[in-house]
């Protein structure tokens, strides 16, 4: 718990504009240790003057500039194959779509129990699972069951944890089973500690069929190469 409350506080004076050096005697924390807490955070033009006038350590600044430069290089280059990743799949048959749902499926969903069940973290692929599985199978939202599975430090967070994964799915909260919390014997402090949401997990109501269809269908794509 100490060191991550250690951590927190060492990124929030980084961003206020504290030398590594100053946050280092402060917090009784080895430099080498705070390069890699705060290493993702570039510090103001301004913060970087005022710690020249205070005679950091030498070349800082221009490690700054670099990390700078770095950043918008990596953010360019993230946009750039985003909008070649858009093109590509602008258009995209329903074959194709099929076949990424079954993939899909065969990396991510239950094989087992007879359960037709996806879980993830990632809203995006839950809504493309429930995406397919609506158009592939007919399966709309009242034959839909989920469940949250999320740390116990989380627990005064519940309803709204609930809120947020019915307003991303638009699957009702009267058809959410009991949240699963999972203990822990490191009770862990996260910056993003409200901007965690756990793990979602969607069931089909009576999958008997359609499993048997998709483990058919995850057979016939593993034997088709």
């Amino acid at each position: 718990m100490a060191k991550y409350n250690l951590r927190i506080q060492a990124r929030e004076m980084r961003r206020n504009g504290e030398s590594l050096g100053v946050i280092a005697k402060k917090l009784g924390v080895a430099k080498s240790t705070l390069s890699l807490w705060v290493r993702d955070i570039t510090l103001t033009v301004e913060q970087v003057e005022k710690l020249r006038k205070y005679v950091i350590e030498a070349g800082e600044v221009g490690r700054l500039k670099g990390a700078l430069l770095h950043k918008n290089m990596r953010i360019e280059k993230q946009n750039k194959y985003k909008a070649e990743g858009l093109q590509k799949f602008s258009k995209i048959s329903d074959n194709e779509l099929f076949v990424a749902g079954i993939a899909l499926y065969w990396a991510e969903g239950s094989k087992k129990h007879k359960s037709v069940q996806l879980c993830n973290s990632d809203p995006k692929m839950i809504n493309f699972h429930l995406k397919w599985l609506k158009k592939f199978f007919g399966i709309d939202i009242n034959r839909l069951s989920a469940r949250i599975s999320i740390n116990e430090v989380h627990k005064d967070r519940e309803q709204v944890v609930k809120k947020y994964w019915s307003k991303q799915t638009n699957i009702p909260l009267t058809q959410f089973r009991k949240t699963m919390f999972k203990s822990s014997k490191v009770r862990k402090v996260y910056e993003n500690h409200n901007d965690h949401y756990g793990v979602f997990d969607v069931y089909i109501l009576k999958p008997s069929e359609i499993y048997y269809k998709i483990l058919g269908l995850i057979e016939g794509l593993s034997s088709s190469t």
